[in-house]
């Protein structure tokens, strides 16, 4: 009888999908570049924002130097791009947790592991944060609702992770968002830089605003150079997502090397390209964003109207471009916010997929491994809607706050990957006959060399730049979270080795003796029925048990016994504090100390309600003795269950069914 949570659930998440519907097609080229360039693209949506109101706090003047910052991220992703695409002809389907735990060894892979982790937590908060900005930036009243708004967006989120889509719609819709936000984005980009050339580019909304509080601007060089780090730490969010297609080997169309270095190459173009057009219109409209939209102050000197708040880069350029609340502006804003909901999307998928792996390894629970019914790993999408709900929560669903502890996880993971690809490159080198293969190695040392230096300083300046606002925070879950994942690894080691039979194993001794114990709380017929069970084992010796906790209760048993005529002794046990557990493992643990070789049997009869609230109802008393009594050395546990059919017709009582 299908039960009315099971049909809410088929209904949320939709049938059961076989096993061997799990392996889907592989993916053109031109469909699997849309799918995993999303997260990278997405960073679009916020990495302006973050360069411009790091710059805009010491004065409108400092945002010239935005386009500088957005040229030098930009020269670090198509860096690691480049040592990526070298790496990916060595380890084709390893992703950086296996180039860091191959080519390093385990501790840095679980290292690597953990801050992509923490990286894929911070995707999904980030990206629902900024989507309900660009929400705001569509529908003004929302404004007021962002917590609500991402929120219920993490929830839809969520709910399509549940349900699946590796052949649903998904793979279907994803590729048009991006789609529409490339060419829109480029379209705006190109028609921005044809108006300025021509002298007819519009101002932002926000040109000529202030932050209240800033300076003149710096002073200086130093004082420029330390300003410029701060900008460029804060926009290397934009380096977030670019090892995506790295991991896309097992699942894009032979061959799968090529086909990956070119999925490379397209994204770090379009990314790029976009980035630098993006910077520079931002620059020309004098485009504005602030930390605290209450410190912003209109070209008057005058603060804002109450609740009222910059909208993101991208909106700002859309409405100065096209025209503001243009068809083409409503549509690149409505893109982008549909792309971070499939970049949001997208974390839900590579978290349970990187969590799966390492509890294959033995580095997170087992469960993690296990897919569902929809062939979703359950356990993993729960746990990343957990950790993105607690980020919204405690942010305030502030993008600009998150993305303070976000980058440090993804350049810690990336210098692990491209050390172990440098260690890789120089054995090969020492083994590779012929001046041609060599050359080659070379090269790819080189670019690896020198994508490890720049990565490296870039998380060196990001640590350093964002100590203060709680990077030392995400760097200490990194190491915690590594360090947990190595104590469940000796875990399962120490299980493994416990487990793992020998010649000389005692667990193939026979008892000298089998001893069957009868916990007894009431004559009825669950209890009736256990010391039948436990009759037929035909042990060799056999007692009933019945713990004092309620003498009242005790002395009913003991005359509800005396008058049944039990073929058994009733053994009381006391229980001077009302404990129905510790007693009764004290009284089996002398028994052992007289015995030790025996094995003990004991049999706790229970009934079983159906599901529902009525199991509220029961104490679960029978559960607690199991639990504790499946700790201690040699005493086996069996449940005798009776079930109770509330509501259905009754069987007939036929006392023939308890031999005698």
């Amino acid at each position: 009888m299908t039960t009315l949570s099971a049909t809410l659930r088929r209904a949320l998440l939709g049938r059961p999908v076989a096993s061997t519907d799990a392996a889907a097609p592989r993916m053109p080229r031109w469909r699997a570049l849309p799918v995993t360039s999303a997260n990278a693209l997405s960073s679009l949506a916020y990495a302006p924002d973050e360069i411009i109101l790091t710059l805009v706090a010491s004065g409108t003047a400092a945002l010239a130097l935005g386009p500088l910052v957005g040229w030098a991220v930009v020269a670090v992703m198509v860096l690691i791009v480049a040592s990526f695409r070298a790496a990916v002809v060595a380890v084709p389907h390893g992703g950086i947790y296996r180039m860091a735990r191959t080519k390093l060894g385990p501790r840095a892979g679980v290292l690597a592991s953990a801050a992509l982790l923490l990286d894929f937590v911070f995707t999904a908060a980030v990206s629902l944060a900024a989507f309900a900005h660009y929400a705001a930036a569509l529908v003004p009243s929302l404004a007021e609702h962002r917590m609500a708004v991402a929120c219920t967006a993490l929830g839809l989120v969520l709910l399509l992770a549940l349900r699946g889509s590796n052949r649903g719609r998904g793979r279907r819709i994803l590729p048009l968002v991006v789609a529409a936000f490339v060419l829109l984005l480029a379209g705006m980009v190109g028609a921005g830089l044809w108006q300025d050339a021509g002298g007819t580019l519009g101002q932002a909304v926000t040109a000529g605003h202030t932050v209240d509080g800033s300076g003149a601007g710096p002073v200086g060089a130093v004082a420029t150079a330390l300003l410029a780090l701060r900008a460029f730490s804060a926009g290397s969010v934009l380096l977030t997502g670019v090892e995506v297609p790295v991991s896309a080997a097992r699942t894009v169309a032979h061959p799968a090397v090529p086909t990956v270095r070119w999925l490379l190459t397209m994204m770090a173009a379009a990314v790029a390209a976009l980035t630098v057009g993006v910077m520079h219109l931002a620059h020309r409209t004098g485009t504005v964003v602030a930390l605290d939209p209450a410190s912003l102050r209109g070209p008057d000197g005058a603060p804002l109207p109450e609740g009222a708040e910059a909208p993101p880069v991208i909106a700002q350029l859309a409405a100065a471009v096209f025209g503001p609340g243009s068809p083409l502006a409503v549509l690149t804003i409505a893109a982008t916010a549909l792309l971070l909901l499939f970049a949001a999307k997208s974390a839900f998928r590579s978290f349970p997929a990187l969590t799966s792996r390492l509890a294959d390894d033995g580095y997170l629970p087992r469960q993690m491994r296990v897919r569902g019914d929809r062939l979703v790993h359950t356990w993993g999408v729960v746990a990343l809607g957990a950790a993105a709900a607690i980020l919204l929560l405690v942010f305030r669903a502030q993008t600009a706050l998150l993305v303070q502890l976000y980058v440090i996880g993804v350049l810690l993971a990336f210098t692990l990957a491209q050390t172990g690809m440098l260690r890789l490159w120089r054995r090969r080198l020492a083994h590779t006959p012929g001046t041609r293969a060599r050359a080659a190695v070379r090269l790819r040392l080189g670019i690896t060399a020198v994508a490890l230096g720049v990565t490296a300083l870039a998380g060196v300046v990001v640590l350093v730049t964002r100590f203060t606002q709680g990077a030392w925070v995400a760097l200490l879950t990194i190491v915690v979270g590594a360090l947990v994942m190595g104590r469940i690894h000796r875990h399962y080691a120490a299980v493994g080795r416990e487990l793992t039979p020998d010649a000389h194993d005692d667990a193939r001794a026979l008892p000298s003796r089998v001893h069957v114990v009868v916990v007894v709380s009431t004559l009825n017929r669950p209890a009736l029925r256990a010391i039948a069970y436990a009759r037929a084992t035909r042990p060799s010796s056999l007692e009933a048990v019945v713990v004092d906790a309620d003498r009242a209760v005790t002395e009913r048993v003991i005359d509800d016994w005396d008058r049944a005529r039990m073929p058994l002794p009733l053994t009381v046990v006391a229980s001077p504090y009302r404990d129905t557990v510790v007693p009764l493992v004290r009284h089996l643990r002398e028994r052992r100390r007289l015995s030790p070789r025996d094995l003990t049997m004991v049999f706790i009869p229970e009934y079983v309600v159906r599901p529902g609230w009525r199991t509220l109802l029961h104490n679960r008393t029978a559960t607690r003795q199991k639990n504790r009594l499946q700790r201690e050395a040699g005493v086996m546990v069996g449940s005798v269950p009776w079930q109770i059919r509330e509501g259905e017709e009754p069987r007939p009582r036929s006392a023939a069914n308890l031999r005698e």
